[in-house]
């Protein structure tokens, strides 16, 4: 059984306590934050960066921000394409253990990854974004960690999508030590209202599924309100009593413009350190944006270290 991490703190502490470091392939590294990050993680003794990009535009870039990449690897890429599939390929031949998107879209980097040749996704599975963040408020006999899906990557999910993320959000929480997480489905309303509010209904449908045992060890509940997945006093004057009101652990949103509004509120609002990857390939995947802090990159890069010591949560099938 693995331990209970109840903070960011503690991802960091055990990748810190681990024999290897594992190593982190960035593709591409021609900008200043992508460089910082992966040389602030090798600083820190989390991962051993391996730079994949233009190798004369990374040195200038790393000249006028006094960051030296001499001890690193580098691998001259002036493709960003071909600085992506290079990254796979060393995935795929056991050089690296995880991936972090530089400057590039994010498609791109998905692309690579999906691709039928690559072999990183099992037949049926989907790739999801999840973000593991210190819970606000949290009683101290409670676990300390939530977890947000899908705030990067599905746009409208399907009710199958939605099963497959939460999929993916299980397998994560429970790497994480939590044996039995309890998960919210979230919608505007704890009571089904279709066809005018179909996420109401999705919900609805993967609660009972939860009920009958189909995501495991798991509580399920949905659909519900923010207020009653995480506020116990707001569940008890519903008259909610489900395992998972008030306590929810993962939160499912119903598409990703409710997800990004919900993970900028967290973490612009409440100035909250977000831990982000992307999940359900055999490689955990890192995809910053230029707007998370400095803190929440490195956060994203001991959480893809973990999941990658952990060797599992890439393909949600442990479920």
């Amino acid at each position: 059984m693995r331990p209970l991490l109840t903070s960011l703190d503690d991802i960091v502490r055990a990748v810190l306590a681990a024999h290897e470091k594992p190593r982190v392939a960035i593709a591409p590294c021609a900008e200043g934050f992508v460089l910082r990050a992966g040389l602030s993680a090798a600083q820190m003794g989390l991962a051993e960066p391996v730079f994949l990009g233009d190798h004369q535009r990374s040195l200038e870039l790393a000249k006028a921000r006094d960051l030296d990449l001499a001890p690193y690897e580098f691998i001259d890429c002036p493709d960003d394409v071909l600085a992506v599939n290079t990254a796979v390929e060393l995935f795929r031949q056991g050089r690296v253990q995880l991936i972090m998107k530089g400057l590039t879209s994010t498609a791109t980097v998905l692309k690579a990854v999906l691709a039928k040749d690559a072999g990183l996704v099992p037949e049926g599975g989907i790739l999801s974004h999840v973000s593991v963040f210190d819970a606000p408020g949290r009683e101290p006999a409670e676990a300390g960690l939530m977890l947000l899906t899908d705030a990067g990557m599905n746009i409208r999910p399907t009710l199958q999508r939605k099963i497959d993320i939460l999929k993916n959000a299980l397998c994560v929480m429970r790497a994480l030590g939590l044996q039995e997480p309890r998960a919210a489905i979230l919608a505007a309303t704890e009571k089904v209202n279709y066809p005018a509010m179909p996420a109401t209904l999705d919900a609805d449908l993967m609660a009972k599924m939860g009920a009958q045992g189909e995501f495991g060890q798991a509580q399920v509940a949905g659909p519900l309100a923010l207020d009653l997945a995480v506020s116990p006093a707001a569940a008890a004057l519903k008259g909610i009593h489900h395992p998972a009101a008030g306590h929810a652990d993962i939160l499912l949103v119903p598409d990703i413009e409710s997800g990004n509004i919900l993970y900028k509120a967290l973490s612009s609002l409440m100035g909250l350190t977000m831990a982000s990857v992307v999940v359900g390939s055999r490689v955990p995947v890192v995809v910053p944006s230029r707007g998370d802090s400095e803190h929440s990159k490195f956060a994203s890069i001991a959480l893809a270290a973990y999941l990658a010591h952990q060797h599992q949560c890439q393909t949600g099938k442990d479920v």
